[in-house]
């Protein structure tokens, strides 16, 4: 007996749509390995529809006044907390992830950062004005850009919904966003969740736009004329894509890419709390995080101990299915990622050690056990590259200055962690350490309020508080004169 797949579609200008020219792909459960819905493999006629909503829209969304969109933003943060149980099971399958880790670390932090949005909405002001030139009058405005290509990843595609669509709508832009290929279905409920608001608060729909695809979907959104913005949260590879596709017009670009976060732990560190909680921070989500504690470095003089706290933490940390309450993760998020980490142990080389893990777990799904390897050197590949998966790679150092140039030492440069007792070295650490977020004494915690993003191949632009509001706001110079 064949199981009926479910139908997703294209939302466009308040509709759901096929493709124009009827092609889909199969969307698989990460989970169990097997598909449970088809999606559009949108082509340029349905970008062509989305953008040309999204710019249609425009005009009456940037003149309401902000009171208006904070009070939109506040009504789809309701919505979503409403509706919380459908996003969780959506998204549990898009990703595997298990239910109850999504009821409680996901739909929480995004439907406050909704509100957060919402609130900066009211905010968006200029300098105040002032006469630089006698008898002239400056002022200083913050506009809105324009319609906003966005493109989200498979790895929290629910959550880099809420941080690409909060912040360009809050600010006055329309929206065209695109989910990954391999996780749509969160994405197109959060399209039936904000259509309805719209609707309700006779705002044009086209304000907001979803178009599911695949990389040449993504290729075309960011080479069509309309957008004034291009934003994707991605691998390093896809942003590079990106900012080419977008100097063909000088589109401006926001990128939120890889990481390889260094956990520098001192010998002063409380062991067993450093270990319990950078294995949690390393394996969360399946290390499917640009920001997972995946690179750490520990002091020469206590990294036996450390290594072996830390392998049988990861002995003792479970994967499994969605509805298993006692796992800190799930699935890796699709086959091509699967052969990816398998890859990276595959190829260590012969001086590394495999303390815990290593392995598939079951041969259902594309789950991969809690894994970490000692013995490495900084030119290893596994120290170089991400990983993205449930892998902790351990180094030793010598001294701080050593410390500073390992974590230093890879094109990354998103997030980072200084582990010790010592105010004055965490806080010398964290002016040496090249990364857009230090940590002290923990990792991984983010809030609405502070800004998340990095530097060199991590790319540039923040997510999240008022810098990544600004990201979405373009200023212009009025001067006027005082002679009439």
């Amino acid at each position: 007996m064949t199981t009926e797949l479910r139908r997703l579609r294209n939302y466009i200008d308040g509709e759901f749509r096929d493709a124009a020219d009827g092609r889909t792909t199969e969307v698989v459960n990460p989970a169990t390995g097997e598909a449970y819905a088809t999606a559009p493999l949108s082509g340029p006629a349905d970008v062509d529809a989305a953008m040309t909503a999204a710019q249609a829209a425009f005009p009456a969304w940037r003149d309401l006044v902000p009171g208006e969109r904070q009070k939109t933003l506040l009504k789809i943060a309701d919505a979503f907390e409403a509706r919380a149980e459908e996003l969780i099971a959506a998204e549990s399958q898009n990703t595997g992830k298990p239910l109850g880790l999504t009821r409680d670390e996901e739909i929480p932090p995004m439907i406050d950062q909704i509100r957060f949005f919402a609130g900066a909405a009211r905010l968006l002001e200029g300098r105040s004005a002032g006469e630089y030139m006698d008898g002239l009058t400056s002022i200083i405005r913050r506009e809105p850009i324009g319609v906003c290509a966005q493109v989200a990843p498979w790895n929290y595609p629910m959550m880099m919904a809420v941080w690409k669509f909060a912040p360009a709508l809050a600010a006055g832009n329309t929206v065209v966003i695109k989910p990954s290929d391999t996780t749509p279905a969160s994405t197109v409920l959060i399209a039936e969740i904000i259509g309805g608001v719209l609707a309700e608060l006779g705002h044009p729909q086209g304000v907001f736009n979803v178009i599911c695809g695949d990389r040449e979907t993504g290729r075309l959104m960011v080479e069509h004329s309309v957008p004034a913005m291009a934003s994707i949260t991605g691998s390093v590879r896809a942003g590079m894509q990106v900012a080419e596709s977008a100097s063909k017009d000088l589109k401006r670009v926001h990128l939120e890419l890889g990481g390889k976060a260094p956990v520098v732990v001192f010998e002063d560190s409380d062991i067993a709390k450093a270990v319990e909680d950078i294995s949690v921070a390393g394996f969360f989500n399946a290390g499917q995080d640009c920001t997972a504690a995946t690179r750490v470095l520990v002091h020469e003089s206590i990294h036996d101990e450390f290594v072996s706290a830390l392998a049988k933490a990861a002995s003792e940390t479970r994967t499994g299915a969605p509805d298993d309450e006692d796992v800190l993760f799930g699935p890796l998020n699709n086959a091509n990622q699967l052969a990816q980490v398998s890859g990276f142990i595959d190829r260590l080389p012969a001086h590394a050690k495999v303390e815990a893990g290593g392995h598939r777990v079951g041969d259902k799904g594309y789950f991969y056990a809690p894994t970490v390897v000692s013995g490495l050197k900084q030119d290893d590949e596994i120290v170089q590259h991400e990983v993205f998966g449930p892998v902790i790679t351990v180094q030793s150092f010598s001294d701080e200055a050593q410390a500073v140039s390992y974590a230093n030492g890879v094109e990354y440069a998103l997030a980072s962690s200084v582990w010790t007792k010592d105010h004055s070295r965490a806080m010398r650490m964290s002016k040496a350490l090249d990364f857009g977020c230090v940590w002290i004494n923990t990792h991984i915690p983010l809030v609405a309020e502070m800004p998340h993003g990095g530097f060199k191949k991590s790319g540039y632009g923040k997510d999240l508080s008022a810098y990544g509001f600004e990201d979405y706001t373009r200023i212009k110079h009025v001067m006027t004169s005082l002679d009439g």
